[in-house]
């Protein structure tokens, strides 16, 4: 099974594609972090370090594992033939764990000379704001290296394993069960109603100092909402998919039918959108909460490093979920040649796909939108009540008309192009690939 493995990862590269692009650029953040730990033990360094590092653990993680379980996904059809020729359910897992391993090692060296520039650009902005002696010299050694490999290594196995454990159970037979991912929604989403309600109580009068809880409640917020976005997809569907289908016409009804037939599918492009949304909203408004509450008062000598870190650690997450965001969709758009192809045998003009599309992806980002929005409030109304006494405090649209904005077309472009794409050529050619 390793051999297959490394055999798939020589000749068909084009499937591991997402996966090695996600694993890629978290190894780059996370040695980018973590080389600030090898450059000095100062506070203003190990702080931005363990607390810009820790939360791109945590959305790396799910960003490999979300990319991963696409890229497994799409491979259902080899899984299944591997299974009827005999394969076991232990030998599939470690086809796929042996997979991962590779990707993690190759991205992780590819990484290294990004995650030793974006770690030169965070320790030049630490020391432009003054937090960072302008002597102190760049390092980049064992930390920021075993960090970036060994984390990467860890987290797509560790993914990698469940994935396989999934896929191959239901390549054996056994329905898929939605439970494990429900009940870490749950836990997650606990986790940040917690964070809120310390946020609102025990924070309050607090300062700056409530940001740390403020800003950890809106992400495990947003990954909790996002563990549930195939329920959250099918929730949006059934409420504005008749409109859909009345205003769209044929394509209209078949985007709404495959919706419904592929809700756990489009829920991985549901994911990128949600916690781009919901991370980027809640650290720009609970920073422009601060900054309006901070005028006129004396602060800490501190505030200006949370300051700077909030900005760099949610322009980094952001861009990273970014990108993210397209890798996702255009797998899982490239994924859809052969049904494209069907319905074009069907009788269904490129124009009428293109629509149908255009129609899914309303669908996607206004799920992603609304989940995202939500998941910001865990950071929002708590830190507003805590920092400036009232539970919607005043703040400029402006700021999140951009994110939204930013959310869509990234959304659009990388569907739509990914489907003009595949749309060229014949439709026999596609369906005999």
């Amino acid at each position: 099974m390793i051999a297959i493995a490394l055999r798939n990862l020589r000749h068909r590269p084009g499937g591991f594609i997402a996966t090695f692009v996600s694993a890629f650029l978290g190894a780059c953040l996370l040695m980018a972090f973590a080389s600030l730990m090898d450059t000095g033990d100062t506070e203003s360094l190990t702080t931005t370090a363990t607390v810009g590092g820790g939360w791109c653990l945590v959305i790396v993680a799910f960003a490999v594992t979300s990319t991963l379980s696409l890229s497994v996904r799409q491979r259902a059809d080899q899984v299944a033939l591997l299974r009827s020729a005999g394969a076991t359910v232990p030998q599939l897992r470690r086809m796929i764990v042996g997979e991962a391993a590779a990707i993690a090692l190759l991205a992780s060296a590819a990484a290294v000379p990004v995650g030793y520039a974006l770690g030169r650009v965070l320790l030049s902005l630490l020391k432009d704001t003054g937090q960072v002696d302008a002597a102190v010299g760049f390092q980049f050694g064992p930390i920021a290296l075993g960090t970036g490999f060994g984390v990467t290594l860890l987290g797509a196995v560790a993914a990698a394993w469940a994935t396989a454990r999934r896929t191959a159970g239901k390549a054996g037979g056994r329905p898929e069960r939605p439970r494990l991912r429900r009940i870490g929604a749950v836990v997650f989403l606990l986790a940040g109603a917690n964070c809120s309600v310390l946020t609102a109580t025990v924070m309050d009068g607090k300062g700056v100092d409530a940001m740390q809880t403020a800003g950890q409640a809106g992400i495990w917020a947003a990954i909790g909402l996002a563990l549930l976005a195939p329920e959250l997809l099918r929730l949006v569907t059934a409420v504005i998919g008749p409109a859909v289908r009345t205003l769209g016409g044929v394509a209209g009804q078949l985007a709404v039918t495959g919706v419904h037939a592929r809700s756990r599918q489009l829920a991985a492009a549901v994911m990128p959108v949600l916690l781009f949304t919901g991370i980027a909203t809640g650290t720009v408004y609970m920073q422009g909460i601060e900054d309006r509450a901070a005028e006129g008062q004396i602060q800490p000598e501190y505030a200006r490093d949370i300051q700077t870190l909030n900005y760099v650690v949610v322009g980094m997450i952001a861009l990273f979920v970014a990108v993210m965001l397209v890798n996702t969709l255009i797998a899982a758009t490239a994924r859809r040649r052969r049904e494209f192809a069907q319905h074009r045998l069907a009788g269904a003009t490129r124009g009428q796909l293109l629509a149908m599309v255009s129609l899914e992806v309303v669908l996607v980002t206004v799920t992603g939108v609304l989940g995202g929005s939500l998941a910001s409030l865990f950071t929002i109304v708590p830190f507003g009540s805590a920092r400036a006494g009232r539970l919607w405090p005043e703040a400029s649209p402006w700021q999140y008309g951009i994110i939204v904005a930013l959310a869509v077309i990234l959304t659009a472009a990388a569907t739509v192009q990914t489907t003009r794409r595949i749309l060229r050529g014949p439709a026999t050619a596609a369906i005999r690939a």
